[in-house]
């Protein structure tokens, strides 16, 4: 994978950035995940904080904590970043209760990157499951840039929620749909009385679709338990474990490795990861 975590010297890593919530969008019926954009309060923070797509954030909310939150827009679009935040806990839940105008602080960007340099010319494959769309469409919105569309092949999209309302981002799925360069799949987990779209599970849709191998890069990123049987019906189809690549957010704290706590084997998700070929975790302990 590449973008290895580097430190610029004499800066103290684990002082934020602040940043304002400018925009504050809600995505899920219930209200139980929403994407806010931020802006630095300094301009020149832009300097520090490069990111491509696949990395992640520290968040914080001042006098409660911080978390790491994929970085959800894209470099493409610049000026401001997004993040996607499901109500969970503590810093995520004072989160969804800040309103616009409210400062945050934003440290990073950490993490290693999505490897787009070995995905130009490829044909791409997106398979998403809820909230596990965010980081994924980091790098959607990075190919489908003006600037880069021209290096990769055909763009496929699998994306599933439980329910209609669990759909996150449902006006860029809508635009994507139009796109005469993409293959749309839109799925939920059970019938609904006005749904019109597809039925089924993710990993049984991915089966029904069948991507082919040849030339294409799958980047995928849910549920573990989608994870699981998605990579299961991706080797059933042909596709090698080098072929594949997902996205580990698991027990991500410190954000650099320091603290020890979202190890895998030797390998830790915030400093070696979050994004990791099927074949690398292939040969990881299954603690994922």
């Amino acid at each position: 994978m590449s973008g290895a975590l580097t430190y610029d010297a004499g800066v103290n890593p684990y002082v934020p950035h602040l940043a304002v919530i400018t925009h504050v969008m809600r995505e899920t019926g219930a209200n139980d995940v929403k994407t806010f954009r931020v802006e630095f309060r300094d301009p020149s923070a832009w300097e520090r904080f490069r990111y491509m797509p696949g990395q992640f954030a520290e968040v914080s909310v001042f006098g409660v904590g911080e978390a790491p939150i994929s970085i959800t827009s894209s470099p493409t679009q610049r000026g401001y970043l997004e993040f996607s935040v499901k109500r969970m806990g503590q810093v995520t839940t004072a989160l969804h209760y800040s309103p616009e105008g409210s400062v945050i602080g934003v440290r990073g960007p950490y993490g290693n990157t999505f490897p787009v340099a070995d995905m130009q010319g490829k044909n791409l494959v997106f398979i998403g499951g809820g909230i596990g769309l965010a980081p994924l469409r980091s790098l959607i919105n990075y190919v489908l840039s003006e600037e880069h569309r021209a290096e990769f092949g055909r763009v496929r999209i699998i994306y599933g929620a439980r329910s209609s309302g669990d759909l996150v981002f449902k006006p860029e799925l809508e635009r994507w749909g139009e796109r005469a360069d993409i293959d749309q799949v839109v799925t939920i987990d059970r019938p609904e009385p006005a749904w019109t779209g597809r039925v089924g599970f993710v990993p049984a849709v991915l089966k029904e679709v069948a991507p082919r191998p040849e030339g294409a890069v799958v980047v995928t990123c849910g549920p573990p338990v989608m994870i699981k049987f998605v990579l299961s019906v991706l080797t059933e189809l042909g596709f090698a474990p080098e072929q594949v690549v997902t996205t580990l957010e698991m027990r991500m704290k410190c954000g650099i490795g320091k603290c020890g706590r979202c190890n895998i084997g030797s390998k830790y998700v915030c400093r070696d990861g979050p994004v990791f070929t099927h074949r690398q975790l292939l040969d990881m302990p299954q603690e994922y």
